[in-house]
């Protein structure tokens, strides 16, 4: 991970995304990593009171925070908890920078403290949209808002001066890799005023592997062989000699499309102020 720190008001999801990492995680703790995983949530109902105390430490350096490492922080009951927005408040207040991972445009409910939070402290939101193939995100993200409603949240928070770029995590080989399903993302991601996109492969580490391989061979069996060979002996994740060609391929496109922070309002923290220096 690409981060120090994580936070989830919840644990479970209801996306049922086949591809889910978090089902490693869940495997390792000795819960079900099987369809099992998805059909329950569990809500942690301290956790912006918790959060609040832990960021008054003395010790606490206002690192950046990511929201929604380990499930998304737009559950369906956040609905009803709002434990994610009570934590986006938390950071608010405190003016800790903090980043935010999701498929849930359920985000847009909460603007209004995400612009607050941005005059105060580093604030970015990145949207999972691996793919807009239609088939491909009804087999792989079953339960999950479709991609361009997610495409309308990114222009929601960009025109109210928020950060909010597209992830197209994961790829998958032989799936949702050709180029014009890329080119189709990219070019909707420009569209929707995305501030910035990135790409990676998919990667299968135990509990997640058994369970995509498994719906694999129900939706797409012939891609069965290309999978057995690229995550042969257990392998998990894939080399540079696959990864940097896609990774090449995407930011070529996002040049071509001119992706960039193109916000006419850009929300940022005030600059820190300058020291004196004081000859003798």
């Amino acid at each position: 991970m690409g981060f120090k720190w994580s936070l989830n008001p919840y644990m479970g999801c209801v996306h049922r995304c086949t591809f889910c990492y978090v089902r490693a995680f869940e495997k390792r703790s000795d819960r079900p990593s099987d369809d099992r995983y998805g059909t329950s949530i569990r809500v942690k109902t301290n956790v912006a009171d918790v959060l609040r105390r832990e960021l008054a430490r003395p010790t606490w350096q206002h690192e950046q925070v990511t929201v929604g490492a380990a499930t998304d922080p737009y559950q369906p009951v956040e609905g009803k908890f709002k434990l994610t927005r009570a934590c986006l408040e938390v950071f608010r207040d405190v003016a800790n920078p903090f980043g935010i991972i999701t498929r849930g445009p359920m985000i847009v409910r909460d603007i209004d403290v995400l612009v607050e939070a941005s005059r105060r402290a580093d604030v970015s939101v990145t949207f999972s949209i691996p793919t807009l193939d239609d088939e491909v995100w009804k087999r792989t993200e079953p339960s999950t808002a479709h991609p361009r409603q997610r495409l309308k949240a990114v222009t929601a928070l960009v025109d109210a001066g928020v950060k909010a770029s597209v992830g197209m995590a994961p790829i998958l080989p032989g799936i949702s890799d050709r180029p014009e399903q890329l080119r189709e993302v990219v070019r909707a991601a420009r569209e929707a005023g995305a501030t910035g996109i990135w790409a990676n492969l998919l990667f299968l580490r135990p509990g997640t592997r058994e369970h995509f391989l498994e719906h694999l061979a129900e939706d797409w069996p012939e891609q069965l062989p290309l999978y057995e060979r690229l995550y042969a002996s257990r392998r998990a994740y894939l080399g540079a000699e696959e990864r940097n060609p896609l990774r090449d391929q995407v930011g070529a496109l996002a040049r071509e499309y001119g992706i960039r922070d193109r916000r006419k309002l850009k929300l940022a923290p005030p600059a820190e102020p300058e020291q004196l220096s004081l000859g003798f």
